[in-house]
């Protein structure tokens, strides 16, 4: 809770690391199976060996956070990210063959794709999940072959500092390695020559990121957020709505990348969801300041952020519905930096909340006539990382899915798209670019060698491509037109 790291990692430290690791890489050469597998099962025995651990420091670095919030959402998301690669690995390490235009095939000649390690790379990871935002795309880096050097966020550092030690461990420094420190540090990791570069975190950051990874011309993976939206159809359940919208914009504190940003509902049916969403969330967390099972706001500054987008968005002439059933004073309270739900009716364009990624628990309500001025809406804006359709009308759903573009989308629910290891994550545009989980992780962080083996026999003779020219190539290159 509002704690950074104070001290930085010299850029010269972070170079003799990626220096060790590249030399160690290179001595190594092909990465075995059995190699990668029990450097994955390693990782494995960083997150579960010290679990307990990790529930007790991220509690203290957000100033609260349930033990069941950091197992259901970090642990387990991390966990199952490791044991798929684990189980995996294998099957992902296989080249791939592929046909070859005629006539080569016929002549003999074979063609196979080969996903080799891209050598050493670096992970920016963000605060909100920092378990799973470490142990999930190290998994796929891991698996791929890869040495690893991770520098997780200077807004959690008690986790922070402890990764550094359970990483020391469990790993020589030449395999994966911690390093710590806050926006110095940030800037001296981006501008180092890694084999490729991931980072999560916001739009405005990622454009740094990317701008310093390209004096080396090192190809980046981003995970950037954005304002994803949840889009109501007048066919939907709006129980079904309240529930899964509730438990997905609070868990966290909605401080979550994929958390539902703004709601979209047909002006008739508004009142009837403000209703029900109050009454639900007074139901989920009845009190707030004293229960654990309600997150903090990680940060005073990011408190005072969001309390700045609701005094901006009352001043701008919106209807704020805070929801706060025990009428607990949280303006009282500094230290936990709790904040509770609010609901902002009637938003518009000029107000800060409707421009920015909210990441807290206030939830913009809008409304619409027909949902054709949602999709106007959308497409007006930046690409979300994920939207979110609730309806019965497969119709409108398939209009809503071919008339938008985000990083994914789920159907009559939030976020579970992003929760799978066999479905790519990633975003757009301003969301990002890559795709990371599973195997598509493996391919990301793999480069996919092209390996083409010709016969004895002369291919260019076959074809009249030798010189000098004659008939032969003319009537080939007739016959390849036709």
């Amino acid at each position: 809770m509002d704690g950074t790291y104070k001290v930085e990692t010299p850029k010269e430290e972070i170079a003799a690391i990626l220096a060790a690791q590249r030399a160690s890489y290179l001595a190594e050469g092909d990465v075995s199976a059995a190699v990668r597998k029990d450097r994955l099962k390693r990782a494995l025995a960083c997150l579960l060996d010290h679990k307990d651990e990790y529930i007790r420091l991220i509690s203290e670095d957000f100033g609260n956070r349930s033990a069941e919030t950091t197992l259901f959402a970090d642990v387990v998301a991390s966990a199952g990210a490791l044991k798929d690669a684990i189980k995996h690995v294998d099957k992902w390490m296989k080249p791939s063959k592929r046909s070859l235009q005629f006539p080569l095939g016929l002549l003999g000649a074979k063609a196979r794709v080969v996903p080799q390690p891209k050598g050493v790379v670096g992970l920016i990871t963000p605060w909100n999940f920092p378990l799973t935002m470490v142990f999930v795309p190290l998994a796929q880096m891991l698996a791929a072959g890869n040495r690893v050097t991770i520098k997780p966020s200077e807004h959690t550092p008690r986790t922070s500092a402890f990764f550094k030690e359970v990483f020391e461990q469990h790993f020589a420094r030449e395999e994966v390695a911690v390093v710590n420190g806050a926006v110095e540090t940030s800037q001296a990791f981006s501008s180092q020559p890694w084999d490729h570069l991931m980072f999560t975190g916001a739009p405005m950051v990622g454009k740094l990121v990317m701008r310093a990874a390209s004096e080396n011309l090192t190809p980046v993976t981003l995970e950037l957020g954005g304002k994803s939206p949840v889009i109501v159809g007048k066919s939907a359940d709006i129980d079904k709505v309240v529930e899964r919208v509730a438990t997905f914009k609070l868990m966290n504190a909605g401080q979550i990348c994929l958390a539902p940003d703004y709601l979209n509902i047909d002006r008739s049916r508004r009142d009837e969801f403000v209703d029900r969403y109050t009454k639900k969330v007074s139901a989920m967390y009845p009190t707030m300041l004293s229960n654990d099972q309600y997150t903090s706001i990680i940060s005073t500054r990011h408190r005072e952020r969001l309390e700045g987008y609701i005094a901006d968005a009352s001043a701008k002439g919106a209807d704020i519905r805070v929801i706060n059933p025990a009428k607990e004073d949280f303006a009282g309270q500094n230290k936990a930096n709790k904040l509770p739900p609010a609901l902002v009716l009637d938003p518009t364009e000029d107000m800060k909340l409707m421009q920015e990624e909210i990441f807290g628990p206030l939830l913009p309500v809008r409304t619409y006539e027909d949902t054709d001025e949602v999709i106007d809406y959308v497409n007006a804006h930046e690409r979300p990382l994920a939207l979110y359709y609730f309806g019965d009308d497969s119709a409108e759903e398939a209009k809503m899915l071919s008339k938008t573009t985000s990083g994914g989308v789920t159907v009559n629910d939030v976020l579970w798209h992003g929760a799978h290891e066999n479905l790519p994550f990633g975003g757009i545009g301003n969301s990002g670019m890559g795709r990371y989980h599973g195997y598509d992780g493996f391919q990301e962080f793999s480069h996919l060698k092209s390996v083409l083996r010709h016969p004895k026999l002369s291919i260019g003779g076959v074809l009249g491509i030798v010189p000098p020219y004659t008939d032969k190539l003319r009537k080939n290159v007739e016959r390849q037109l036709k």
